[in-house]
């Protein structure tokens, strides 16, 4: 264990930046696949109700639709459950929301009730790590059906709508992509894997090496969650020791680096995977792969540990439902007579931290403006047929997602005229009244939205370091007690490198919330940085298959 004393930094409140947080980046390799999924689960039951001639009812598919956004990062083993899991919690809270909707017309308590379920999804998605796009998707359809008109005789078949669709969005996103390529997700997962070990190999340093690690977890994570192993997932596996010994243990090397970026470019393409020279260790570690794969926990001791008292998610939660119902109450009492829009932003303004909460605020705000206006502009033409009206929201709903990755903001101007277009499926409304409705709804919710998120403290950022840098130290403890064995056997050595990564990467996540978020008590960022670095080293040793590092290496640099 390194013996640099630890220091604690008293995080102060941050400057809040204007421009950064616009600028837009490289799309993600993947963007297409939700795009195209969302398309498809939409265009389905959109044109049978068109053919119906009951395009009223879009709100409802619409719902379960939006569900085949969801886990497109998975391995389709994973996927299935999580996507099946996001149909049912999607109907769930439609159904609640409509319930409401026919039992009272109390606009206060349908707003108290939007910024409840607002926080629930919130704290539930971010406990079982749903990934993107998170709960906003949730918290969007269900506060639009709290001002919806209804009865309670209509909500069954309402909610069959919405399975119905949510059906079709499991096959759009789950079976028929398995059906083309059944080993895509591991195969990216992969080739992210050797790209950030190219990368490493290029320009080493501690914040490529970082990179290079988190993203070799994320593929071995990817890998033993796909189910049984198969020869092109042991392929695959083989092409991930590679990543994994260089990201630890190559030096510099051009040539290592152009052999890593191929790689993940035939990786990523269709044809056959890789194979790679065989590497010393290597049937070791995929022993000790395939005896972790057997023991694998349950995805519920993750959500429960998310929910349990003392989670640093609830502090987040408790924003959400102070700013959502504080955003809706505002939009209230200055005339907007069903301010869902607002608490749909504010829902969507709540990120780790303060600062990314300030970035979301810039980016949410400036993307609804626009897409008022992209909104204003298109009106005319897609109210001149059903059809057109259908094509304009299939248009916006591929653009959010094309454009999203790139920015928040620009996705955004994207998703808010596809927003308000659905409005029109169930008649026309005063563009008038929707433009500004939507304008302050947007203003409100982001400024009160974003105030909530200062007020509302969390405090627990600090300890989830704490305890992070805990199990850090003691993962590699049990690191180097491993490599100090006269014949460490390989599938122990193996997991004790797995849990010292998982670790780390914990430990990053950890300290990078805790740094944005403000009102907190001071951080232990040099005993940070030392585990890291401490960590790193141990790593490296395991995957060299060395005895224990020694002290002169412990206090030198990395």
């Amino acid at each position: 264990m390194s013996d640099t004393s630890i220091r604690f930094r008293k995080p102060a409140v941050r400057r809040l930046p204007l421009t950064g947080p616009l600028r837009l980046v490289r799309p993600s390799d993947m963007w297409f696949k939700p795009a195209t999924s969302v398309v498809v689960a939409t265009a389905v039951p959109n044109l049978v109700l068109l053919c119906l001639g009951r395009l009223d009812l879009v709100m409802y598919t619409m719902a379960g639709s939006l569900c085949a956004l969801y886990g497109h990062n998975l391995p389709y083993a994973r996927r299935a459950g999580t996507v099946a899991a996001v149909v049912l919690g999607m109907t769930a809270g439609l159904g609640i929301a409509l319930v409401l909707a026919s039992l009272t017309g109390s606009t206060a308590v349908l707003i108290a009730a939007g910024a409840l379920l607002a926080a629930g999804q919130k704290l539930l998605c971010d406990a079982s790590r749903v990934g993107p796009p998170g709960p906003v998707i949730f918290t969007f359809v269900s506060s639009a059906a709290l001002f919806v008109p209804q009865t309670l005789g209509q909500v069954p078949g309402h909610l069959v709508l919405t399975l119905g669709a949510g059906a079709v969005s499991w096959l759009v996103a789950v079976v028929a992509p398995a059906l083309i390529r059944r080993d895509g997700p591991e195969r990216r997962a992969t080739a992210r894997a050797l790209s950030a070990a190219a990368a490493h190999a290029e320009a080493p340093g501690h914040a490529t090496r970082r990179a290079a690690v988190a993203a070799v977890h994320a593929a071995w994570q990817t890998l033993i969650a796909a189910g049984r192993p198969t020869p092109a997932r042991r392929a695959l596996e083989r092409l991930v020791v590679h990543a994994e010994t260089s990201a630890l243990t190559g030096t510099p090397d051009a040539a290592d680096a152009a052999r890593l970026r191929e790689w993940a470019r035939r990786t990523r393409a269709r044809g056959p995977v890789p194979a790679p020279p065989e590497a010393p260790g290597t049937d070791a570690e995929l022993f000790g792969v395939e005896a972790e794969r057997a023991a694998r926990g349950s995805s519920w001791r993750t959500l429960l540990k998310g929910l349990a008292p003392g989670s640093p998610l609830l502090p987040v939660a408790a924003r959400t439902l102070v700013g959502c119902a504080l955003a809706g109450y505002v939009c209230s009492a200055v005339g907007v007579g069903r301010p869902y829009w607002a608490i749909v932003t504010a829902a969507s303004l709540y990120q780790a931290n303060v600062t990314l909460s300030w970035n979301r605020t810039l980016q949410r705000t400036l993307g609804n403006l626009i897409g008022v206006l992209v909104f204003a502009a298109v009106l005319p033409a897609a109210r001149s047929t059903p059809l057109a009206l259908i094509g304009f929201c299939l248009l916006f709903g591929f653009a959010a997602e094309a454009l999203i990755t790139r920015n928040y903001w620009l996705g955004s101007v994207a998703v808010t005229p596809m927003a308000l277009l659905v409005l029109e499926y169930a008649g026309s409304h005063p563009a008038g009244e929707l433009i500004g409705d939507r304008v302050l709804d947007t203003v409100i919710g982001a400024a009160v939205g974003f105030l909530a998120a200062v007020v509302v403290t969390n405090r627990r950022a600090t300890g989830r370091v704490e305890r992070a840098l805990a199990a850090a130290e003691q993962a590699r403890a049990h690191a180097v007690r491993t490599l100090a064995a006269p014949e460490p056997a390989p599938a122990a050595l193996d997991a004790a490198r797995r849990r010292l990564t998982g670790s780390l990467v914990e430990l990053r996540e950890a300290d990078d919330t805790a740094a944005g978020e403000w009102w907190q008590r001071a951080l232990p960022q040099e005993a940070v940085l030392a585990a890291e670095q401490a960590g790193h080293r141990t790593l490296a040793a395991t995957a060299k298959r060395q005895g224990p590092t020694a002290p002169a290496q412990e206090n030198g640099a990395v």
